[in-house]
């Protein structure tokens, strides 16, 4: 009589492939509806904890099911290799956030200036929901210093017309979003620029008033960035930014400062939301300035 012999199944394997592929849709869905549709950034980092610890849970399940695959040759092994897989891309992302959690100071403001931080011309607000957020005090600044000590202002060799030009263009290839600016108040003319007001005077003064009258002219250099300044000594932009795969929003200023014959520039950038940033406001700064470094190469200083 021919004995028939019957593998086990593993069910850890099964339900491991079926975990791990709901974690990755969940994962790939929160962050199309966040980057495209109008999820909330605190319901997607919650929900991608939630992929990221079901995507956990399947890779341990998938261990479980290799495990019997190896002692009792029990059916799962592809399952098993599956769950891998689809775990893998939630499993990344977690494994990034929480290495940059733990290595990176908990702060979510940057500035060139630590010391004089530019103030923001319209105070950015967002509801932060369910995530816990502190005042930049201080020690934040500190603790910026000490996680990142390369990020400077920059001292550029030309005139703040000139840097303008350039810190809005690499703005623009940046992705920055321009939401408000100051420093674009024009100065009173000097007295020989002024047209001269007419006097209240009698219908014969008028009759003997000249047909051709002379009009001044305007000042040739008016174009907005003339505008912007003329009779001012510093400009301030700020702007809004989107990280290209997340999403995440991050508001920005940057400040100009004539001084002499040289031109400073200082960012500052903030994550709308959360306490912790990943690292995200500090690369923000740092890729920035460096584009601007590139963009006005031979006239930066230190």
């Amino acid at each position: 009589m021919a004995i028939r012999f019957d593998r086990p199944v593993s069910s850890a394997a099964r339900f491991a492939r079926l975990l791990g592929a709901f974690s990755l849709v969940l994962a790939l869905a929160v962050m199309i509806a966040h980057r495209f549709g109008g999820l909330a950034t605190p319901y997607l980092v919650l929900l991608l904890v939630a992929a990221a610890g079901g995507a956990l849970l399947a890779a341990l399940l998938a261990a479980v099911g290799l495990r019997s695959l190896w002692t009792t040759g029990a059916e799962g092994g592809l399952a098993a290799l599956a769950a891998l897989i689809y775990a893998a891309f939630p499993l990344a992302l977690g494994a990034f956030a929480t290495e940059h959690y733990l290595t990176l100071p908990d702060i979510y403001d940057v500035s060139t200036d630590p010391v004089s931080v530019p103030d923001w011309l319209s105070p950015p607000k967002a509801d932060q929901i369910w995530l816990k957020r502190n005042p930049v005090m201080p020690e934040d600044r500190e603790k910026q210093i000490s996680a990142y000590p390369e990020l400077t202002g920059r001292r550029y060799e030309g005139a703040l017309d000139r840097v303008l030009e350039a810190v809005r263009k690499v703005a623009k290839h940046s992705g920055f979003v321009i939401v408000k600016t100051t420093g674009d108040t024009e100065p009173d003319r000097d007295p020989e620029d002024r047209p001269a007001k007419p006097e209240a005077s009698d219908d014969a003064a008028v009759a003997d008033a000249p047909d051709i009258v002379p009009v001044p002219t305007p000042r040739p250099y008016d174009d907005d960035v003339a505008r912007m300044i003329r009779g001012a000594n510093g400009v301030t932009l700020q702007a809004t930014n989107r990280t290209l795969i997340l999403g995440l929003r991050f508001d920005i200023l940057i400040r100009l400062r004539e001084e002499a014959e040289t031109t400073f520039v200082d960012i500052r950038v903030a994550s709308r939301y959360g306490q912790h940033d990943l690292g995200f406001s500090a690369d923000i700064a740092g890729d920035y300035l460096k584009a601007l470094d590139s963009e006005l190469l031979g006239i930066a200083g230190g």
